[in-house]
């Protein structure tokens, strides 16, 4: 035996389907849903394990045994809303795990009946029955539970076949309802009877008393009278004794105040507790009323309300009334005198109510969506049983006003003020609240900061949100109890502290104007469990990356973390989750960053120092000076005109210690003999009273070529390496070939001092002469060293032999 809950699931089911594609769904084998897709007859290819079965919406005119004859393990059918004019229940016959069978809103016009025994809902609401299509087997329906039928005519017969069933919600759609014998309604035995008549067509009086008298939860739709209220029938006085009815809701009522009245008092008087109409319009009778016929129906209202009945919960939604020139006061007076507990007058356009002239029992008032104002319950000491006050979307303006109303309702608990026109500017202007306040919504008001020196000091849970709210102040009155705050949609520009909300769990601060957030906010609000701070403008930069690292820290307690948490700023982070938001350390410490800055300066400057001192930089700057300073004297203490002219053929440059081998082998063997090889040699050459420098420069540019003696000897020479620094650099400066290494000796690598790198760099690149110790290899080299020393001179060749003679005696005396 299947329980009625998985009825109700099964209906779920395929409720959630109706929007599916037209083959079955995919994540459950036992859903098949064909909903929408214009079918003219039931599919073929439908699931043999089906256990729901969706077919509505379609154009489906007429189903047969065979195409349900293989679903053995059908449970809901659901049928509605397509063309189907004869229903056989026999189609069904072979599937006897059928509970939820839906035909509603179809073209049937007459039914072939067959016992379902496992049914237990059953829809032939909205269809096109003369008669209600109640077959004998139905009464063998002992599960079913739930039935909706549809006829134009009701008689006394029709429930003979159920009447011993105990059903939960019979459903009556009577359209172009014509007929309706007495009593006919009273043969149901159900504790929800919902009926609901056509539009634009009478309802019927009787069937209306009837039904007060069959179930206990009644609903009726479209209630509409449009003959004159004096050809309406008065209730029976004995009907009081049969109302079986304690909770009815009328819903789509448009009738004559007299007719309502009527309605009202029968109600009024009966065992019912809860009354609901929704969508009430009421008006005059067909022509004037006159006033001498309104005000006894005024005085039954209030022998009505002064009667202490039954009634306990009273609702009116969206009330219109058309009668604009009676005393409206006199009817708020009725309503405010009501001894009632719950009282709603929800959108009726309502600009004022009264003060109950006596304590009143009321205990919920819900008036939203009105017209009041902050006239409303002024010094009103009556409503002091008053635990709930709804006055949501009226006109209000004064926030101190609204504190004074409740200042005497002393069992309020909650009170909901929002989207009114609610401003506080303080200015001295003093607040008075119900102690006992816990629970208010202030939200969608034209509220600023000043609002929080107006609020009831034991508040518990406060709502204001979308309010115009730039900051918390500091200077405020504490809020000990408060445990729940909504601030979101305001201009806050930071999270507010807790210094004035001790007590403070849960808080949202959603869609404000917040860039960045404070890192220390949990440390100031320990007991705070969740934080709604998703939806602000974030700009992402280093001050973010603390309350980023915040939520690492706060364990679950960021609501909406991370999705609702994306940077807005700047435009090229737009969009980017915080938590893929990383910056490094370095880049967010200012000071982090000053230490490694001036420390990767002195590690530069240490380095730099290093290897200027490794690779001789000074050394090689002072020479540069040293060379300019040279140039320069040469320009100005020589003509313009005067161009340099070579003289020499090699300017030789050796150390000191090797100086006997230059004068005994070298110099002998380049000045002697034919084609002698004028040399420049300091000892000879060089100009007194001028600087050695100066000396060496001007040697080397009157030379054609520079002879460098290498030996051990010439790498520890300091003025060696002068000279070979110049020579180097007219080789650069002149792209000329100029240089000429004798390796005198063998130069081990590690005696090359550092600075000595043009040395290396030459000796690795350049082709050098090396000096033989054989004798007889002596002779070669010499040849080789005259061929890259042979040019012939600016001068004559007589005067060159004569130098040659001349140089050479020098060189041996």
């Amino acid at each position: 035996m299947r329980s009625l809950t998985n009825i109700y699931i099964f209906a779920c089911a395929f409720t959630f389907t109706l929007w599916y594609n037209i083959q079955p769904t995919v994540e459950n084998e036992f859903i098949a849903n064909y909903s929408s897709r214009l079918l003219t007859s039931v599919p073929k290819n439908i699931p043999v394990h089906t256990e729901v079965l969706d077919l509505s919406h379609n154009r489906i005119s007429g189903i047969s045994i065979s195409e349900f004859i293989y679903l053995s393990d059908l449970q809901v059918l659901n049928l509605s809303h397509n063309v189907i004019t004869v229903l056989d229940f026999g189609v069904l016959v072979f599937n006897e795990n059928l509970e939820y069978l839906d035909i509603s809103h179809n073209n049937i016009l007459e039914v072939c009946c067959l016992t379902l025994t496992y049914l237990r809902h059953l829809d032939l609401s909205f269809n096109k029955f003369i008669a209600l299509p109640i077959c004998q087997e139905f009464g063998n329906m002992f599960h079913l539970e739930y039935l909706g039928l549809s006829a134009t005519m009701i008689r006394r017969s029709d429930f003979r076949y159920i009447k011993h069933l105990q059903l939960h919600t019979v459903f009556l759609t009577l359209g172009n309802f014509s007929l309706y014998e007495p009593q006919s309604l009273t043969a149901l035995n159900t504790s929800s009877l919902h009926i609901a008549f056509a539009e634009n067509q009478n309802f019927s009086f009787p069937l209306l008393y009837d039904a007060m008298s069959t179930s206990e939860n009644l609903k009726i739709v479209n209630l509409i009278y449009t003959l004159s209220y004096k050809d309406f029938p008065s209730p029976p006085l004995m009907l009081l004794k049969k109302i079986k009815t304690t909770a009815i809701m009328l819903d789509t009522v448009d009738l004559q105040w007299a007719i309502i009245l009527q309605i009202f008092l029968l109600i009024w008087y009966s065992p019912m507790e809860h009354l609901t109409v929704r969508n009430l319009t009421f008006r005059g009778p067909l022509g004037d009323l006159r006033e001498y016929e309104f005000l006894p129906l005024l005085n039954s209202l209030e022998q009505l309300i002064s009667f202490d009945g039954s009634m306990k919960v009273l609702t009116l939604e969206h009330v219109r009334n058309k009668i604009y020139y009676f005393n409206q006061e006199v009817l708020y007076r009725q309503f405010s005198e009501m001894n009632i507990a719950s009282l709603t007058i929800y959108d009726a356009y309502m600009p004022h109510m009264l003060c109950p002239s006596r304590t009143s029992s009321f205990q919920y008032l819900n008036f939203s969506h009105n017209a009041l104002t902050d006239e409303l319950f002024q010094n009103c000491g009556t409503l002091i049983d008053l635990k709930i006050l709804a006055l949501k979307r009226n006109k209000f303006e004064s926030l101190s006003k609204v504190s004074f109303m409740t200042s005497h309702m002393k069992s309020l608990k909650y009170l909901d003020m929002s989207n009114n026109l609610l401003r506080h500017d303080g200015a001295d202007v003093q607040c008075q609240w119900a102690e006992s306040l816990t629970e208010l919504d202030l939200s969608s008001n034209q509220l600023a900061d000043a609002v929080f020196e107006c609020l009831p000091v034991n508040i518990k849970k406060l709502d204001l949100e979308n309010n115009q709210i730039s900051r918390v102040p500091k200077q405020m009155a504490d809020l000990k109890s408060l445990e729940e705050l909504n601030l979101a949609s305001n201009r806050l520009a930071d999270l507010p502290g807790c210094s004035g909300f001790p007590s403070l769990q849960f808080l949202n601060i959603e869609m404000n104007s917040i860039l960045i957030p404070s890192a220390d906010f949990f440390g100031s609000c320990p007991r705070v469990r969740e934080l709604q701070g998703g939806h602000n403008p974030f700009k992402c930069s280093c001050e973010l990356q603390a309350f980023i690292r915040l939520e690492r820290q706060a364990g679950g307690r960021l609501f909406g973390w991370p999705s609702a948490y994306v940077c807005e700023y700047p435009e090229g982070l737009r969009g980017t989750e915080l938590k893929d938001f990383h910056l490094s350390e370095l880049a967010c410490n200012t000071t982090l960053l000053l230490v490694t800055a001036l420390l990767l300066t002195l590690v530069l400057v240490a380095v730099v120092a290093f290897l200027c001192l490794y690779l001789d930089v000074p050394w090689y700057v002072r020479m540069m000076w040293q060379w300019t300073q040279t140039k320069r004297r040469a320009r100005h203490n020589q003509p313009r005109e005067q161009e340099t002219v070579l003289q020499f053929h090699a300017f030789i440059s050796y150390s000191e210690r090797d100086a006997l081998w230059v004068k005994n082998e070298l110099i002998p063997n380049l000045e002697k003999g034919e084609g002698c090889v004028q040399l420049c040699q300091h000892e000879r050459n060089f100009i007194p009273g001028k600087s050695i420098v100066e000396n060496i420069i001007n040697c080397i540019e009157k030379s054609y070529k520079s002879i460098f003696v290498l030996s051990p000897n010439f790498v520890q020479s300091e003025w060696c390496h002068y000279e070979l620094y110049f020579a180097h650099h007219k080789l650069f400066s002149e792209n000329s070939n100029s240089l000429i290494l004798i390796l005198l000796e063998p130069i081990p690598p590690y005696i090359i001092p550092a600075r000595y790198h043009k040395l290396k760099a030459l000796m690795a690149k350049r082709t050098y002469l090396e000096w033989p110790k054989e004798r007889s290899k002596h002779a070669l080299f010499w040849a080789n060293l005259r061929a890259a020393i042979h040019i012939n001179l600016p001068i004559s060749i007589e005067a060159n032999e004569e130098q040659c003679d001349v140089t050479y005696a020098s060189s041996i005396s």
